[in-house]
């Protein structure tokens, strides 16, 4: 669809077109932000605050140490490994003043995923957290990692409270199994060492890759999506000025998605930064009672979330005696909104959620409701200087209404998929259009809707997970013939994993099944349900077909 068609589309706060190049880099933004801000704070764990100006010497801290005290240059990799503590933001922004790439890595990985990626980016540094320091020591050796630094729990907590939180988590909770890993560095050391060094300046590209973000794209195995600096500045100034109006230094936003999802990163922590504001990060926000006292703390004015959240702390009654007066916007991502949740947040908060779409290939927003025109059960409207087009099955752009797969193109698309030219070309075609994989509709006001995914990626409380990685894994059971793991709606997740088994050896259980994926797979991956069937259908060429296990 020519942009040309959204030009009157669009409610007056929202400019059609934006500079998307206001800062050079992430770390022009940084740098910017943190003059600015100085004093203001930016970002709260566990009844602690990081000031701007704190932020600015922590993480020169850690860029220091690791300029002077190991072999890695600029555009070498590092794992983060880390759940929503103030040591994130330190590390990772530190990392990207020594000019190192930033691969966010989920702390719940398996030993199988964990290998997967730190040998796919190849990465040489992992920063990881010590309540998986036992897991971390098994995976090394298999890898290229060569510096490890470890941190507690509460390592960025004054005192006393900081050696009261480790020491209950290690001997109380007894959470951090023993591990040996030889040459590891403990971060509480590294920072107190960089604190004595000077850091050498690095000036970043507009087209240097800033992170590496796993992802399964649109088909099988986790790649890197290489996201730039550009990629990353376009976007966090795209969904600003979707959002409304904001009071520079005066917002607070609760941030209880992991940030190193890349919805959490852009909106939490680089949107959040550009306007000053001030992040809450909550470390289990499946803990609700600890989630909504920490809430109950601060006067915030902003929430990130995904269906699932929100159902969750609605149906929690200290929630909703909560001070929401200072609530004013709400952003969703991540996975379908459904009416309900939308309708009843709004009746407890009075603060109307903006739900929108995207991908991590795209930094990720690609398109959102306007706070002050929202419509529920749509994805919004393609965020400024993004284009749109709906095609069908032979690559033909269809009509106004009528359904398709949807393709952007924009500032904010990936560089490529790291080190995957193949599936790069796959995915983004020879005149920029990267093809999402999902079906969808533009509708005549230009609000677009999902319909449909062309895939058969199942996705569960916002987490992509793939059939083919299930099946590969469940493949090297024994007693396992053949499988199809599928989707299906679950009150919770949104959707949850089925798996259909068919048994070489009948002594096979189902208990069997599920302890060897809980061992190779990421939890939210792990199938809810299994089914052992006698055979699976299958197409004349032999193809297993999952949309018919779906329909059954």
């Amino acid at each position: 669809m020519d942009r040309e068609f959204w030009h009157d589309k669009y409610p007056a706060s929202v400019p059609f077109s934006i500079d998307t190049r206001k800062y050079q880099s992430v770390l022009e933004l940084f740098d910017e932000s943190i003059k600015r801000y100085a004093a203001k704070p930016a970002y709260s764990n566990m009844e602690h605050t990081l000031s701007y100006a704190e932020l600015d010497r922590q993480s020169a801290a850690f860029a220091a140490w690791l300029q002077q005290h190991t072999d890695l240059q600029p555009g070498d990799r590092i794992a983060v490994q880390l759940p929503n503590l103030l040591q994130y933001p330190v590390v990772v922004f530190g990392a990207m003043r020594a000019g190192l790439i930033v691969v966010n890595t989920n702390p719940l990985y398996t030993e199988r995923e964990m290998v997967h990626q730190f040998n796919d980016s190849g990465a040489k540094a992992l920063v990881s957290f010590a309540n998986i320091g036992q897991l971390v020591a098994k995976v090394l050796p298999q890898t290229g990692v060569r510096h490890v630094i470890i941190t507690e729990l509460g390592d960025l907590l004054p005192l006393p409270r900081r050696l009261l939180v480790n020491a209950v988590v290690k001997h109380v909770k007894k959470m951090v199994p023993a591990y040996r890993i030889p040459g590891v560095h403990a971060l509480r050391d590294v920072l107190r060492r960089g604190r004595r060094l000077s850091l050498r300046p690095h000036a970043a590209a507009s087209d240097d890759v800033a992170i590496l973000q796993y992802t399964g794209g649109t088909t099988g195995v986790a790649k890197g999506a290489m996201l730039t600096h550009a990629n990353l500045v376009a976007n966090l100034l795209q969904m600003r000025v979707q959002l409304g109006h904001f009071e520079p230094g005066g917002e607070m936003m609760v941030a209880p998605l992991p940030l190193y999802h890349i919805f959490a990163f852009t909106v939490c922590c680089l949107g959040m930064m550009e306007m000053g504001g001030h992040a809450l990060l909550i470390t289990n926000p499946r803990d609700l009672p600890a989630f909504v006292k920490e809430m109950k703390r601060h006067r915030f004015t902003a929430f990130a979330g995904l269906n699932t959240l929100f159902v969750a702390l609605l149906n929690n009654a200290q929630f909703r005696q909560l001070d929401f007066s200072s609530l004013k916007m709400t952003v969703a991502g991540g996975m379908a909104l459904t009416h309900k949740a939308a309708q009843e947040w709004e009746s407890v908060t009075g603060c109307r959620i903006c739900e929108g779409f995207g991908m991590t290939e795209t930094s990720p927003v690609i398109s959102m409701n306007p706070v002050d025109a929202i419509q529920i059960g749509s994805i919004g409207l393609p965020v400024s200087n993004t284009e749109i087009k709906i095609i069908d099955e032979q690559g033909e752009e269809v009509a106004i209404a009528a359904t398709g797969e949807i393709c952007v193109r924009g500032p904010q698309v990936m560089k490529g998929y790291w080190q995957r030219p193949e599936a790069t070309a796959e995915t983004i075609d020879a005149d920029g259009w990267l093809h999402t994989g999902d079906i969808g509709l533009i509708q005549p006001d230009g609000y677009l809707r999902i319909v449909d995914r062309k895939k058969d990626m199942i996705l569960v409380s916002g987490f992509n997970v793939y059939p083919n990685e299930i099946e590969d894994v469940v493949a090297t059971l024994a007693g396992v013939l053949e499988s199809a793991a599928v989707g299906v709606q679950d009150a919770k997740s949104g959707e949850a994993v089925k798996l259909f088994v068919v048994r070489k050896d009948p002594k096979l259980t189902e208990a069997d099944v599920l302890a060897h994926c809980r061992a190779n797979l990421t939890g939210y991956k792990v199938p809810r349900s299994i089914v052992f069937r006698d055979a699976l259908p299958k197409s004349p060429v032999g193809k297993i077909l999952r949309r018919e296990l779906r329909d059954q």
